[in-house]
């Protein structure tokens, strides 16, 4: 089973007067991070927070914003009195000074700075346990969205695997052609340069066996075959994050086909490298979105 590192999810509720919204997006990345905006009242629960989300959502670029309505009105605030009154002692000795009328002095006060200031209001340790189950709530939307999204990568992943060892199957039947394809072109070259009866038969079985031996891809046509199976293997277990293995057996994929192209001096086998490679390149394209 994967998932995939993007995906949605959104929960609303009411605790009290206070209305809670939360949206979580989750977007691929190589390690966690986590955006977090929230209301100055969620301050002290930030690091319990972050630890919901990174204990189960273990990896991806995560936003995540909280917003708060009390009862659909504005949100809470405080008047520092002692400011206003400094303020306004100041404003009436300037306003006699110019002789001006002060009567809309009020309007004027409350704009200066730090005479508002929102409300230090914090939650209550019931209503954080509330609250609590919101985000849960939340991140068991995103979490189902993210294995929707995983049983679509998985089945992609597999198909491009199997055409993998579909085309190897079409190499090891083209490798005993090439072993000859090989003897014969170079028992033609001996015998237009040298004469058909004048080298030595059992010095070229000699070179013909080397030649041979260096340019054999049948242990990289094994280890292909064992890699291709573990990952298929590993597509189906219930382990959560294994992208990054995922990724790294691809990467020992691409070796053996590589190596196998580079040894293959076969125009039909080259063909087939260049089919596996296509399949690779967009597995690893689809493995950039796995958990």
């Amino acid at each position: 089973m994967l998932k995939s590192m993007t995906g949605f999810g959104r929960a609303e509720q009411t605790i009290g007067n206070k209305a809670f919204l939360v949206e979580i997006k989750s977007l691929n990345g190589k390690q966690l991070e986590i955006s977090l905006k929230m209301p100055s009242l969620l301050r002290p629960y930030e690091f319990d927070i972050r630890n919901l989300l990174s204990e189960r959502l273990l990896r991806g670029s995560i936003e995540c914003a909280i917003t708060l309505k009390q009862n659909g009105a504005a949100k809470p605030v405080v008047i520092n009195t002692e400011l206003a009154k400094a303020y306004y002692q100041t404003l009436a000795e300037l306003a006699e000074h110019l002789h001006l009328d002060t009567g809309s002095v009020l309007s004027s006060l409350l704009k200066l700075p730090e005479v508002v200031a929102p409300s230090t209001e914090v939650l209550e340790e019931k209503e954080w346990e509330d609250f609590r189950e919101i985000l849960l709530n939340a991140i068991q939307h995103i979490n189902a969205h993210r294995e929707n999204e995983g049983a679509v990568l998985e089945k992609d992943l597999a198909l491009r695997i199997s055409n993998i060892q579909h085309l190897q199957k079409e190499v090891a039947g083209l490798e005993p052609l090439r072993q000859q394809k090989i003897r014969e072109g170079l028992v033609k070259l001996l015998e237009e340069k040298v004469g058909k009866d004048k080298y030595d038969t059992n010095r070229l079985e000699q070179e013909l066996i080397y030649y041979i031996e260096k340019i054999d891809i049948s242990e990289e046509q094994v280890r292909l075959k064992n890699h291709c199976d573990y990952f298929s293997t590993l597509l189906k277990e219930k382990e959560e994050a294994k992208g990054k293995k995922l990724s790294f057996i691809l990467q020992e994929i691409g070796r053996e086909i590589n190596t196998t192209g580079a040894k293959a001096y076969d125009a039909t086998i080259q063909k087939c490298v260049v089919q596996m490679k296509d399949e690779l390149e967009k597995a690893k394209e689809q493995v950039l979105n796995v958990l």
